[in-house]
């Protein structure tokens, strides 16, 4: 029995731990618990319970099994192993543990595969993490030493006179002991094992969240996300692959191709002998709570707002998603989110996939992809490399940059390098389509001096001066771009690829998706389009203005198109919503499918809504498919090599 006794210490050391993880979220965050009664809010700790127990019941694997069958001539050295094996555990169950409390104000959500992804970017996250979280990184380091002081000091764990009881009465437990750590991993008594979708007990989020265990969520998220098998998808529900097609088809309002499903021939409303040069400048996390067109604060974005006299704004647009890449594949390639990873980091998609570059290539445009810092991260030059973009310019292309920040040279920098870049092309007769991709407005929020009076009551390190030096940027590149030729002849885009900090308590905080998006062009009339949108129409109404009839699979429609449909589809973490008016369907893993309304800025549960879920899903199936059967291409001709 003592045997039993030694993994039930065990079992309670990371028990205890988790649970004080929990409780400590749990207040404080309690006051986004107000939409449930306390007693429903207690059952986080049951729920969480069962994912704790799962996570412990798999670390308990190895010492069970070297406790049940090894020789007691080797109690002494083995006990030792063990010990120093759970004290690992230990001591990265804590980080884990610490590390939560960051990341979900950050991020909202309990750390997820994205807390292993940037480990790939050492440079960038460790400097962030120093400078943004100092003090929270000295507690965590502090505490760790504790831990293993104190473990080793005080140890509770009797492991060597375990190993020394007879060693058939240990054999004789493999079999009880062995079912007990089935029936914790398991957890469940139905068909499938219980997983991280059994913490989602109610329709707050944040009671969810903290229902879950930080370090389950982070080896199923990253096991999720980078496996690309039929798993994934198969957890969000079972749809007919050819009908999911048709609803997606209907919903779009694009019909199927034969080949290729969604390419299609769009005639320009602005024909041009001489198509116009397309700019498209993304945004870092502007979020519509900054911008005054969107409903936002005028005074933190004043020349976005000058601008939105000039041209056309849209005031109804929802982000794709909550990451970088994938406004990014929104805004290069009119692309919707995808299951898992998004396709700027996918091995399928890494050559032939279509964009603005490729498409407009054999028009005689020259292409570029700007980004002021590495372009490693994301894997962003090498997707675009790969994908008809002529030129990758990254951060070592800047000679003397003014300013360098923890993610790259600053936004002045970028614009001066893109009108340098623009005149040229201009000089020598050359079509551009370029996208711009900025990078100051990202924690920990470092600003040169002299450019822009700080905000009064805000600290100068704030996403609202960020914002505000963002806007400096965007107006010192009209300044610099309305005195050339190339400016008349210019389609320019500026749009957010997400906004800077998506939280709230529904399951997908809609509100949240909300960014502001600016087009301007000589002759364009100047208008506010206030129907829902989605980033791809922002691109599909962006290539109408250039002027020239195009075929192409962008899963969006101009605005000047009577086919334009008031839908969006939105991903928040693995959770879709599609939005169709005010009625949103929500589909997630493992999960039935939900309907709610969009009022007042939030969800509201409603009946089901059968066949808008059906369309929820066939969107979750339809984009899956098409990445896999490499069915989002235009052309296999032959790509550039970079000219930086």
């Amino acid at each position: 029995m003592q045997t039993f006794k030694e993994l039930f210490k065990i079992y309670l050391l990371f028990i205890t731990l988790f649970f004080l993880g929990r409780l400590g979220l749990y207040f404080l965050y309690f006051d986004r618990l107000s939409d449930i009664s306390f007693a429903q809010s207690l059952l986080s700790f049951l729920y969480g319970l069962k994912l704790d127990t799962m996570t412990t019941s798999f670390i308990l694997i190895v010492p069970a099994v070297f406790l049940a069958i090894t020789p007691q001539k080797f109690a002494t050295i083995i006990s030792k192993l063990i010990s120093g094996y759970v004290l690992i555990f230990l001591l990265i169950a804590l980080y884990v543990e610490n590390a939560t409390f960051p990341f979900v104000a950050q991020y909202d959500v309990r750390p997820n595969y994205l807390f292993v992804e940037y480990l790939k970017y050492p440079k960038e996250v460790t400097s962030m993490i120093l400078k943004e979280y100092p003090l929270q990184l000295l507690m965590a380091l502090v505490m760790l030493i504790v831990t293993a002081w104190g473990y080793l000091r005080f140890s509770p764990l009797h492991l060597e006179s375990a190993i020394r009881t007879p060693l058939w009465r240990r054999i004789l437990l493999i079999l009880p002991i062995g079912a007990l750590l089935f029936m914790g991993i398991r957890s469940s008594y139905g068909h499938r094992p219980a997983n991280i979708s059994d913490a989602l007990y109610s329709c707050n989020r944040m009671a969810n969240e903290i229902a879950k265990n930080s370090l389950y969520s982070v080896g199923y998220a990253y096991y999720s996300y980078n496996k690309e098998s039929n798993k994934l998808i198969q957890s969000y529900g079972k749809i007919n692959l050819a009908l999911a097609y048709q609803r997606v088809s209907k919903r779009l309002n694009i019909p199927l191709g034969s080949e290729l499903p969604f390419n299609r021939l769009e005639p320009t409303h602005f024909h041009s002998s001489q198509p116009k040069n397309l700019v498209i400048f993304i945004q870092e996390s502007l979020g519509s709570q900054f911008v005054g067109f969107s409903g936002g604060d005028v005074n933190i974005t004043p020349n976005l707002a000058q601008l939105s006299h000039e041209g056309l704004v849209f005031t109804n647009l929802f982000s794709n998603g909550t990451r970088s890449i994938r406004g990014l594949a929104a805004m290069t390639s009119g692309w919707l989110p995808l299951a898992g990873e998004e396709v700027v980091k996918r091995n399928k998609s890494q050559n032939d996939f279509f964009t603005v570059a490729s498409l407009l290539k054999p028009l005689g445009y020259k292409s570029s992809f700007i980004y002021g810092g590495e372009g490693r991260f994301d894997n962003m030059r090498s997707w675009y490399m790969g994908n008809g973009f002529d030129a990758v310019i990254e951060q070592s292309d800047y000679k003397n940059p003014a300013f360098v920040s923890t993610w790259g040279v600053s936004d002045e920098d970028l614009i001066i390098k893109a009108h340098e870049k623009f005149k040229a092309h201009t000089a020598k007769g050359e079509k551009f389509v370029s996208v711009m991709f900025s990078s100051s407005n990202h924690s920990p929020f470092e600003l040169p001096n002299g450019k822009i009076t700080f905000i009064d009551g805000k600290p100068r390190q704030s996403v609202e001066n960020a914002v505000k030096y963002a806007d400096f940027a965007i107006g010192r590149f009209f300044e610099l771009a309305k005195k050339e030729p190339y400016y008349k002849n210019t389609v320019f885009v500026v749009v957010a690829d997400h906004n800077v900090r998506v939280y709230g308590d529904d399951l997908v905080p809609v509100n949240m998706f909300h960014i502001p998006a600016l087009i301007i062009a000589d002759g364009i009339k100047p208008q506010k389009f206030q129907r829902l949108s989605t980033q791809p129409d922002v691109l599909a109404t962006a290539l109408d203005l250039i002027g020239a009839d195009l075929t192409y699979p962008v899963l969006g429609h101009s605005i000047y198109s009577d086919k334009k449909q008031e839908m969006a589809l939105m991903m928040f973490n693995d959770t879709f919503a599609l939005r169709v008016g005010t009625k949103v369907a929500i589909v997630q893993p493992n999960e039935e499918a939900l309907t709610f309304t969009y009022e007042n800025q939030h969800l509201k549960s409603v009946p089901h809504d059968v066949e808008l879920e059906k369309d929820a899903l066939a969107f979750v199936k339809v984009m899956d498919d098409m990445y896999n059967k490499k069915l989002f291409q235009v052309s296999k001709g032959k790509v550039c090599k970079s000219d930086k």
